[in-house]
C-alpha cells in the first residue's frame, strides 16, 4: 500500500544480509495494533473538526487542522463483527488462503481475493461462497509470479499487478485475460523499472521508481499502452545508507523508525508524501503541486529504549527465518543500527470511494494503541475526525458503506473480511463514556 493497498513500510534492518534486509524493508514484519470498535465524536453538520484554516498560497490550497481532542471519535460506525468473512482452517480449497496480498469488491458485490500462495485470483459471491478461481503460478497468459496487488480499472475491468517483469495482467469482469503490459523505461535495468501501485480514475497507472539503495524515489502516471504520460518528479524516500564493509562490499543501512514515502490517487490528484513531517502533499496529473493538507503534530525523537524494543521487533521476526547460529550476529548488527532524529508523523494513507482520505496514526513503540486510528479528511482536507478498524485487519479497500481487510488468527490461519461501515452522523461522545 506505498499508500492505497499498500502495506506499511516497517522500520529498516541494519543486518548485513542483503534477502533480510528486502524482507525488512517490505514491510511484513509490521506490527498490528488490537482494536476495540467504537464510535464517537463527530460534527452533526457534517462540518470539519475545529481548527481548521483554508488559505490560497501561488495556485496551491492549503488546509491547516488542528488534532481532536484525545480519545475522541467521529460518528461513523464500523459493525461489531464482519458481514461476510472468507477463509478457514481446513475444508475444500479455495477456502485455505496464504499470504493474502490484496482484496478487491467488484460492483455486483462479488469479493476477488488475491491469493499470493498460490497466485491465483479466487472469486466469491456476496456471501462468502467459492465461485471460480482466475489465474495461478506460471509465465502464461493471465498467470502470474509473485501476485501482489488487485483493482478496478476502466469499467468493471481488474487489473492484477505481480513482479515477474513488473506486469501488470488485465482481465475482464468474468475473469477473462485480455491482455498485459509492463511499465518500462528503455535502457534501463530491470531493477530499476517504475513498479505499477495503482489505478487512476480516467485509465492511467500510478508507478513509483524507488531503487533498492536510494533515498528518492520517480513518481510517474502511464498511459493504458505502456507509454509514459507525465512525472510528478523526485521525493525523498527511504533514509538509506550506503557503506563498504570489511569485505570490500556495499552494504546498505536504513535507521530505525525511518522515514518512508507515502503514495495515492486521491481522485483526480495524487498524494505523494514522505513521513517525517505531517504535511500530506497532494499533485495534478502535470506534476504541479495542487493541495497541502497539514495537521497539528508534535515530533518525536526516539531513544535507547525505543532502539532496543526495536531490535526485539526484528529479532522475533528474524528467528523464524535465520538458521539459530546466525541470530548472534544479526542481533549484533541491529543493536549498531542508527535512530532516526523523529518517529514518523504518520504510518500509512488510503484513499476510499468518496473521496475522503484516511492517514494512519503511528504507534509508537512499547506504546501499541488499543486500535488501529485513522485521521479521516474530507475531499478539500479538512479534518473530520479519528476513526478505528478492527483488530488486526489490514485494509485493502474502503467503500462507501463497507471495508475489506484481511486478517489472521492465533493459528496463523487467515482470512478476507468486510466489516458494515456506516457514515451517518451520531451524537457525540468519548471513547469509555
Amino acid at each position: 500500500m506505498i499508500g492505497l493497498r499498500q502495506c506499511n513500510g516497517g522500520p529498516r534492518s541494519a543486518v548485513p544480509f542483503a534477502w533480510i534486509a528486502g524482507v525488512v524493508r517490505s514491510g511484513w514484519f509490521g506490527v498490528l495494533g488490537c482494536v476495540s470498535v467504537a464510535c464517537g465524536e463527530a460534527p452533526s453538520d457534517g462540518s470539519a473538526g475545529p481548527g481548521v484554516a483554508v488559505r490560497d498560497s501561488a495556485g496551491i490550497r492549503v488546509v491547516e487542522n488542528g488534532r481532536p481532542a484525545e480519545g475522541s471519535r467521529l460518528g461513523w460506525r464500523i459493525g461489531p463483527e464482519p458481514a461476510v468473512s472468507i477463509g478457514a482452517p481446513e475444508g475444500a480449497e479455495p477456502y485455505l488462503l496464504y499470504w493474502v496480498s490484496d482484496a478487491e469488491m467488484r460492483p455486483d458485490g462479488r469479493i476477488v481475493v488475491a491469493n499470493g500462495g498460490t497466485n491465483e485470483l479466487r472469486v466469491f459471491d456476496p456471501a462468502g461462497q467459492h465461485l471460480e478461481t482466475w489465474g495461478g503460478a506460471g509465465e502464461g497468459p493471465g498467470e502470474f509470479l509473485g501476485l501482489s496487488q488487485i483493482a478496478r480499472w476502466r469499467g468493471d475491468s481488474l487489473v492484477a499487478w505481480y513482479s515477474q517483469g513488473r506486469s501488470i495482467s488485465v482481465f475482464d469482469d468474468s475473469g477473462t485475460f485480455g491482455r498485459s503490459l509492463t511499465l518500462r523505461t528503455a535502457g534501463t535495468e530491470s531493477w530499476r523499472q517504475p513498479r505499477p501501485l495503482a489505478p487512476r480514475p480516467e485509465g492511467t497507472i500510478l508507478s513509483v521508481n524507488d531503487p533498492e539503495g536510494e533515498d528518492t524515489a520517480v513518481v510517474e502516471i502511464w498511459r493504458a499502452d505502456g507509454t509514459r504520460a507525465a512525472s510528478l518528479g523526485s521525493h525523498p524516500s527511504s533514509e538509506v545508507t550506503v557503506e563498504t564493509n570489511a569485505d570490500g562490499n556495499p552494504e546498505l543501512s536504513w535507521p530505525a523508525y525511518g522515514r518512508e514515502l507515502r503514495v495515492t490517487p486521491w481522485g483526480e490528484l495524487v498524494v505523494i508524501s514522505p513521513t517525517s513531517r505531517y504535511e500530506i502533499r497532494a499533485f495534478r496529473a502535470d506534476g504541479s503541486l495542487a493541495r497541502i493538507v497539514r495537521r497539528e503534530h508534535v515530533s518525536r525523537a526516539p531513544d535507547e529504549a525505543d532502539l532496543a524494543a526495536y531490535v526485539e521487533w526484528q529479532m522475533s521476526a528474524l528467528e523464524s527465518v535465520l538458521p539459530a547460529s546466525a541470530l548472534p550476529e544479526a542481533r549484533e548488527s541491529l543493536e549498531s543500527t542508527r535512530l532516526a532524529e523523529t518517529f514518523p508523523a504518520f504510518a500509512s494513507i488510503m484513499s476510499d470511494a468518496v473521496g475522503h482520505l484516511w492517514v494512519q496514526e503511528y504507534d509508537y513503540p512499547r506504546e501499541a494503541r488499543p486500535a488501529p486510528l485513522w485521521s479521516v479528511y474530507d475531499p478539500e482536507g479538512r479534518l473530520l475526525g479519528f476513526v478505528e478498524t478492527p483488530r488486526n485487519l489490514a485494509l485493502h479497500e474502503i467503500g462507501e458503506d463497507y471495508i475489506l481487510g484481511s486478517t489472521s488468527d492465533d493459528f496463523d490461519v487467515e482470512y478476507v473480511q468486510l466489516w458494515p461501515l456506516d457514515r451517518s452522523p451520531t451524537s457525540a461522545r468519548l471513547v469509555g463514556d
